[in-house]
């Protein structure tokens, strides 16, 4: 009978753990601060957020870290780098130091390069600003692993994955069930999906001049990236009955300034190696289709003068025989009318119009080094190029990162404009400073009118206007409206036009809003606030004391 008991008591107990561990595995992990999106930005945050000694998981829905900077964006945007401090230049002394210790350090010196990318210099500060994925990802790697940050691979459950106790976000969940507890949450997304999933305000489109009294958003007509006139949209040249070319939208021109829900296209920095023991051959990719590039051959046509790689591609040099190739021109590496469903477009919906965009991409490369309609000169020029075999490794050598140039934008606490950008309207709550030119690329391909009545095909959607000094980013700009959410920041997706956006949405800046939001966060979980009621003079305070530059007094090179 004893043993009988013994027997039945022993069961009860390991009934009893297993319910138990069962519980806790259930149980959403708990943290001070939940951050989703391992960008440049969120990798930002999370340093910060260890720094002020609270307690961190970094969240990254894709598989690989860093965003654009590890995705091929090597030639770094930013207008004017005295503007940028704290840990986004701490990051760019690592890209130096790294270069200098590992002796990786190599420059091509062709000077038909120079035009479009980057002339050398002082060796040092070249490798501040200027290097591989490869390398970008290593020091991110380590700055992580040096603060013991947490970083997990999941995606957010975007229809029922946000749980809130009115405008406070208590937990997200994720596509397999795991969920992430928090007092404060930070969405550094390129996308912007915590946000949005979590009900805040925001914008997809270009708002129309009158909105924000502004002269440089909506539709733009404008000379840049642009085809020369006479170039016939049709298969058939003349033949409306043919049917457009590929890559060419039957949507009318509207009127200058007028608002619409596109925004600017999207493409790859292509990562490319002459040295021959490191390069992949670029061959014919899957879906490869020729007629995608009929306008591109048109282009040539109409440019019997232009023969130089440079004219068609931004081609910038990388460290040790490798490029950061950027869209330059008509017809280019942009992805022209592909990218307007994608920031509300589901996870599948966003994979195939990444592939898409990846087979036009290699497509486009074997059209220069294959097609016999392609100039002898830019012909030859590509071929001697191909796949790095030390990059991408666990991506099949291509960059996983789609260029995001701009999806969903917050409508925040405050909207930075046109007036920002240009100085004539100056915020005093400062999280950062911006110093790019108010920058977009084309939105839409489409038919006009030419001479004589004929038709032609133009982009539509650049714009390029700078000539201003670094400017201030308002720290009510990368919070939601205090009656819908109160503990949420968002560092990239922040609240701004798309033309003001345009200027911000640079990878430096991402890192200095990233923690700035994460600073905050800290200040309101020390202080038991909402992100609205944080003192920006107590903000001030610890933002400069970490070395970030807020006003153009504050600037410095710090080599």
């Amino acid at each position: 009978m004893k043993r009988i008991l013994l027997l039945l008591w022993l069961a009860f107990v390991a009934f009893a753990c297993s319910t138990t561990n069962s519980t806790q595995e259930n149980q959403p992990a708990e943290y001070d601060i939940v951050i989703y999106g391992a960008t440049s930005g969120g990798i930002a945050a999370a340093i910060q957020s260890v720094r002020m000694g609270k307690s961190v998981v970094l969240i990254e829905p894709t598989q690989r870290i860093g965003g654009m900077t590890t995705g091929g964006l090597g030639q770094t945007d930013i207008g004017n780098k005295s503007a940028i401090g704290g840990i986004s230049r701490e990051f760019y002394q690592n890209i130096r130091q790294y270069y200098e210790d590992s002796s990786h350090w190599k420059w091509q010196e062709r000077s038909e390069y120079q035009d479009g990318g980057q002339t050398r210099t002082e060796e040092g500060e070249e490798a501040m600003w200027t290097f591989e994925p490869s390398a970008a990802l290593q020091v991110y790697e380590d700055m992580l692993s040096v603060d013991n940050i947490e970083v997990v691979y999941k995606r957010l459950n975007r229809e029922e994955g946000v749980m809130k106790e009115g405008t406070t976000l208590t937990a997200i969940e994720m596509e397999d069930g795991t969920s992430y507890r928090g007092k404060m949450f930070i969405d550094a997304t390129y996308e912007g999906d915590l946000m949005a999933a979590a009900g805040v305000s925001y914008f997809v489109g270009r708002e129309a001049n009158s909105v924000y009294g502004e002269t440089y958003n909506g539709v733009q007509m404008l000379e840049g990236h642009q085809f020369p006139d006479g170039v016939d949209p049709y298969v058939t040249p003349g033949d409306p009955e043919s049917g457009l070319l590929w890559g060419i939208t039957d949507a009318e021109l509207q009127e200058q300034g007028s608002g619409d829900s596109l925004v600017q296209t999207y493409n790859f920095r292509i990562c490319l190696t002459n040295d021959e023991e490191n390069r992949i051959p670029i061959t014919e990719p899957e879906n490869y289709d020729a007629t995608r590039y009929e306008l591109l051959a048109r282009l040539f046509e109409a440019q019997p003068n232009m023969r130089e790689i440079n004219q068609y591609f931004i081609w910038s040099l990388m460290p040790n025989d490798k490029t950061d190739i950027n869209n330059r021109g008509g017809f280019s590496t942009d992805m022209i009318n592909w990218s307007h469903a994608y920031p509300e477009a589901s996870y599948d919906e966003r994979d195939s119009i990444i592939k898409a965009h990846e087979d036009y991409t290699k497509g486009l490369l074997y059209f220069y080094t294959s097609d016999p309609r392609v100039p002898a000169e830019l012909q030859e020029e590509v071929r001697q190029w191909g796949y790095p075999k030390d990059e991408y490794e666990a991506h099949g050598n291509w960059s996983p990162q789609l260029y995001v140039r701009e999806a969903r934008r917050l409508i925040g606490e405050y909207v930075m404009t046109q007036a920002n950008c240009v100085g004539e309207e100056v915020i005093e709550d400062a999280v950062g400073l911006a110093a790019y030119t108010m920058d977009s690329h084309n939105c839409q391909r489409i038919v006009v009118e030419g001479t004589g009545g004929a038709a032609q095909v133009k982009n539509e959607g650049n714009v390029e206007v700078g000539g201003f000094p670094p400017y201030p980013i308002s720290y009510r700009s990368i919070i939601p409206k205090r009656e819908e959410v109160t503990n949420l920041l968002v560092p990239v997706c922040l609240s701004a036009s798309h033309i003001a956006f345009g200027s911000i949405r640079m990878e430096p800046v991402f890192m200095v809003l990233g923690q700035s939001a994460a600073t905050a966060a800290s200040l309101a979980i020390d202080n038991q606030q909402t992100v609205q009621e944080v003192s920006y003079s107590t903000l001030k305070d610890r933002l400069l004391e970490d070395q970030q530059f807020l006003t153009l007094e504050d600037t410095q090179i710090a080599d």
